[in-house]
């Protein structure tokens, strides 16, 4: 593996004399897609005066989350820089020889879509004719090896970052919650499975599926278990997309899109109302009352096309994270010295549309 280079702190100014502010974050899944949640982080992380008490995570979102309050509790900020960068590179070397490959053409015009490469043609095609239960690979998961390399769960039980990892009960159609003390490999595979590649994963005699279908990433726990006030959410999915899909293919898409953003909106939407309603000389109410929220998000993830949530190639994951960054450092430049002061996301607005 390439030797790690620390990238400088930003130069970004922020307002004089800063007081420590005390955030939470909230991640998207999105396969591939996930590295610019990583870049996000990475960039977040730099900023001295960020203290992060709790993370929920779905899917790629969930794997960031593992892999920061892992580094984390090992080795401070920087700990958690360096063990989401080793993450992710173990993930594109275990991809190495994957069949889902951008084709010469692709290479050449400098697309990451996968839309024209045999293998993930193949495996589009057959996902539609198949079941993973009909698949000889359907119940394994190459990241089962990658965690293994990359996670230490009993370190994570142990840390002073809570964790909030969101997986969809088959049975129930219900999100089940993880947490530090019972995350596991499986949970975490659990919140990164999607149906139609493998098989449910079973905890505890219950089959699970991807988390994103009940929660992407889950809300509630950030409200009630927490103090912080600030929420940071990492949008990677889609809410709004112009036009009407027309394809089979951007179709499903866009029906992904709608499903894993549903269960958010409607959590954002109860946020919006119990502030409306709340009181606030209830010490429970005031936290409610008091909420606010962020979203880090960038314009490229909407022009990707969804294959490309299946691209682990290096090169496509740094362009990912340096977007992150660029992204994040926007967002402090912009809106960092509405932090701990006023939410920069109008959650009332969603009001309006319900």
């Amino acid at each position: 593996m390439a030797k790690r280079s620390i990238t400088p702190k930003s130069d970004t100014p922020m307002p004089e004399g800063r007081e420590r502010l005390l955030v939470d974050l909230a991640l998207q899944g999105g396969g591939s897609h996930g590295a610019f949640t990583w870049g996000v982080l990475d960039r977040l992380l730099q900023e001295d005066w960020l203290d992060i008490e709790a993370i929920s995570g779905t899917s790629a979102g969930a794997m960031n989350a593992a892999v920061l309050v892992d580094g984390h509790a090992q080795g401070g900020a920087e700990g958690a820089r360096a063990a989401l960068e080793r993450f992710w590179k173990v993930v594109s070397d275990g991809a190495a020889m994957s069949p889902f490959r951008r084709g010469p053409i692709d290479v050449l015009l400098n697309r990451w879509t996968l839309d024209h490469s045999p293998g993930y043609v193949a495996m589009d095609m057959m996902s539609r004719l198949f079941s993973p239960y009909d698949m000889p690979f359907g119940d394994s998961n190459p990241l089962r090896d990658i965690l293994a390399q990359c996670v230490d769960f009993e370190r994570i039980a142990a840390a002073p970052i809570k964790l909030f990892i969101t997986a969809t009960n088959v049975r129930t159609g219900r999100g089940r919650v993880f947490r530090n003390a019972d995350l596991s490999p499986d949970a975490l595979l659990a919140s990164a499975c999607l149906p139609t590649m493998f098989q449910a994963v079973e905890i505890d005699g219950e089959a699970y599926w991807d988390g994103g279908y009940s929660g992407n990433p889950t809300m509630t726990p950030l409200m009630e278990e927490c103090v912080s006030d600030d929420t940071i959410i990492v949008g990677i999915n889609p809410v709004e997309r112009a036009g009407t899909p027309k394809t089979a293919r951007d179709i499903l898409n866009r029906l992904n899109e709608v499903s894993f953003n549903a269960v958010l909106l409607k959590e954002l939407r109860m946020i919006a109302l119990l502030r409306k309603v709340s009181d606030p000389g209830n010490s429970v109410s005031a936290h409610w009352a008091n909420m606010r929220v962020h979203l880090v998000r960038s314009h490229l993830l909407t022009e990707l096309g969804a294959s490309s949530k299946l691209n682990a190639e290096w090169d496509f994951l740094t362009m990912l994270r340096d977007e992150g960054r660029r992204a994040a450092e926007e967002f402090l430049a912009e809106k960092g010295a509405d932090l701990g002061k006023r939410s920069t996301l109008d959650i009332d607005q969603l009001l309006a549309g319900s």
